[in-house]
């Protein structure tokens, strides 16, 4: 798996796909990876099935990235800095990004902080939400410290736990990590992002909040729902790639 060096950390990404096609690059959610995130569910191939050169990287704290214990180290403006150190590093100007989750606030950053480098954007999994907030973290970050999952009671918790451990993660590090990250753009910094945007989120979502109401923030969004589906089994909803698909070879 190729590296690369930024901000004194090692990170881990993939580049596959179409060599000369537009670039697309994928940010994953909190307590995932590049391989959980995206090449398990599809989304690498489907990608690169359709032309593009497909990016993605592992956020720091995640996959097979460094993992600092430093929860300053996981501000979302340092997180987007990574994603677009990536694109420097491949010597890539300009990108259409999709983020799933937390990931979905990284590109909202990283179109805040480096608009010329944003093609377009995909919020997967994340609605309102990424402005009034998506619940009680501390409740997430006591769960990844508890001693055994048997030890936590809260549902949410226990879901956050249990993923952690599933995908091998370094629990300090993603209890640092959800401690800060958690930054919400503003209501002005939502209608100041002008990328192309869609904003797609599962009706069975009780994380994300309301795609519709971000979309109406911003001053060219769409949203759609993805049916049936709840935050964790969205990512690799069918309709949820096609969409993705007809948005992108629309931009």
């Amino acid at each position: 798996m190729p590296l690369f060096q930024h901000d004194n950390l090692n990170f881990a990404y993939l580049d596959e796909g179409e060599p000369a096609g537009d670039p697309v690059i994928l940010i994953h959610g909190f307590a995932s990876n590049k391989a959980v995130n995206w090449v398990g569910p599809g989304w690498v191939q489907a990608l690169g099935d359709a032309g593009y050169r497909v990016l993605a990287i592992d956020n720091r704290g995640h996959g097979e990235s460094d993992k600092p214990h430093d929860a300053q180290a996981y501000r979302p403006d340092k997180m987007a800095g990574d994603a677009a150190a990536l694109l420097a590093h491949l010597r890539i100007d300009r990108a259409h990004v999709l983020g799933y989750s937390m990931g979905a606030r990284i590109g909202a950053f990283l179109s805040l902080g480096a608009p010329e480098k944003v093609r377009s954007l995909v919020f997967g999994g994340l609605g309102m939400g990424m402005i009034d907030g998506v619940g009680d973290w501390e409740v997430i970050a006591d769960a990844l410290l508890a001693p055994s999952l048997d030890a936590v009671t809260d549902p949410r918790g226990r879901a956050f736990r249990a993923f952690a451990e599933q995908t091998g993660g370094d629990r300090t590090a993603l209890a640092a990590c959800i401690s800060t990250s958690r930054q919400h753009p503003t209501v002005e910094q939502a209608g100041a992002i002008e990328a192309p945007t869609l904003i797609a989120v599962g009706t069975k979502d009780d994380i994300a909040g309301s795609p519709r109401e971000l979309a109406e923030l911003m001053p060219n969004a769409t949203a759609i729902d993805i049916p049936g589906r709840d935050h964790m089994l969205a990512v690799g909803d069918r309709v949820f790639k096609q969409a993705v698909l007809e948005f992108l070879a629309a931009h």
